[in-house]
């Protein structure tokens, strides 16, 4: 990765948006891709829809902006503060992690003392942020603001670990795809969602209004490559991989036979990926109106939901090439 995409996506990772606040990240999404596209809207939701004119079918390819956060619920009379979760956030990979609020305050995530049979849950955790009472901390923080998890970017090998690779990878694949994608026929809308961490709702509502022929979704998935980790057939640095069942979605066999052989003509490396538990923006998208065929190209990631979710830029790229070459079929 060259150092202007580095950028881009440091950038992409670092921007505050979880769910319901995503303003930061569509304003920098819609900077990086104004310039390679024939109409740029944001529909009442938020959703940013980018529209590049073709003829035939309507494809929709879609990438959620948001991230998981924590909203504030209370500030005890020492300037701690209570909290609950915006998305899947799990007490225990967040203990000991740092949050920032939107306007640049950072606190580090503790644990009351436990009992020894008691487990960590969101009930007994708190946030510091370095103050010595609930006035003090009302002056910075107010019920009601929201944070998320603070973890710059790292890259090591090849391999890059942040918060938010779920999933401004998804929507840094889609600003790529469309600075170099030159011959294609079909309509294309590249849409932007919000808050698929809170049940994919931006994704429906912008998927309804569209009404396209074919969905396409960029999103993440866990992997079965470390240490006692559940078995799955996904690794880092084997390619992108191809949905076939989650939670929410059986791939539409028309949808999933594309992806597979575009990938196989074009010899770019791919995983089949089946995924016991979890879902993406396709569960909304292929239940809308009469059924839309819609099929997912997923980044292969460790640590979801934490500071530190790791990718492989290798998985990456090819799920760019791969994209590119689905969407320069003729889809009839």
């Amino acid at each position: 990765m060259n150092n202007e995409k580095a950028l881009l996506l440091r950038e992409l990772l670092n921007a505050f948006g979880p769910s319901g606040n995503e303003e930061n990240i569509s304003m920098l999404i819609e900077d990086n891709i104004k310039a390679y596209v024939d109409n740029l809207y944001r529909d009442v939701m938020g959703n940013l829809i980018a529209y590049k004119k073709g003829i035939g079918k309507k494809i929709m390819i879609s990438a959620h902006m948001d991230e998981i956060g924590l909203i504030i619920t209370h500030i005890d009379q020492e300037g701690y503060l209570r909290f609950s979760n915006i998305g899947g956030v799990s007490a225990d990979l967040i203990q000991g992690q740092r949050v920032v609020f939107k306007n640049g305050i950072i606190g580090v995530i503790f644990s009351e003392s436990l009992d020894k049979d008691e487990k960590v849950s969101m009930g007994n955790l708190f946030i510091d942020i370095g103050v010595n009472n609930k006035e003090d901390a009302a002056k910075i923080v107010s019920i009601g603001d929201v944070g998320t998890l603070y973890g710059p970017l790292v890259i090591n090998n090849h391999r890059g670990f942040s918060k938010a690779m779920d999933n401004r990878i998804g929507c840094y694949i889609l600003i790529e795809v469309l600075k170099r994608i030159n011959k294609y026929k079909n309509e294309l809308y590249f849409v932007f969602t919000v808050q698929e961490e809170l049940g994919k709702r931006g994704a429906q509502i912008s998927t309804y209004s569209i009404n396209p022929d074919m969905g396409i979704v960029v999103d993440v998935t866990k992997t079965g490559d470390t240490p006692k980790g559940k078995t799955m057939a996904i690794s880092l640095g084997k390619g992108p991989g191809i949905k076939v069942f989650d939670s929410s979605i059986i791939t539409h066999p028309k949808v999933k036979e594309l992806l597979t052989t575009v990938a196989e003509e074009s010899n770019i490396p791919y995983q089949l990926e089946v995924l016991e538990e979890g879902g993406t923006d396709a569960g909304a998208i292929y239940l809308t109106r009469g059924g839309i065929p819609t099929g997912v190209l997923s980044i292969p990631t460790r640590y979801i939901h934490s500071s530190g979710e790791m990718v492989d830029l290798n998985d990456v790229e090819n799920a760019i090439r791969l994209l590119l070459k689905v969407l320069e079929e003729e889809i009839i």
